[in-house]
């Protein structure tokens, strides 16, 4: 599925039009860049997705074909979680899996 599947798909579900329904996703991924891009905080959508700026230290690397040790600076990078309800429609192979009912014993 691409960007416009995906719009597609959106509206459909929404009842809006494919324009809102690609606006609002256009909007979401601004916000999600925004706040990976400072780095401050986690944005989180509690059972779904998490994303978050993560640092890799810096560390010796080897050149594979010289076997030249070399170093290898520090970086910024995204890190993306998957919630519970994600993994679990994954493992279902659909929809995400209602909650079981309490027990009444």
């Amino acid at each position: 599925m691409n960007k416009s599947d995906l719009i597609a798909a959106m509206a459909g579900k929404a009842g809006v039009s494919n324009k809102d329904a690609g606006d609002c996703l256009d909007a979401f991924l601004d916000v999600v860049a925004d706040v990976v891009a400072a780095g401050e905080e986690k944005l989180s959508i509690t059972g779904w997705l998490s994303f978050e700026q993560v640092t890799r230290n810096a560390r010796m690397g080897r050149n594979p074909q010289t076997g030249e040790a070399l170093h290898v600076p520090a970086t910024k990078a995204c890190k993306v979680s998957v919630g519970s309800k994600l993994k679990a429609a994954a493992k279902s192979g659909g929809a995400p899996a209602a909650e079981a009912p309490a027990s009444s014993w």
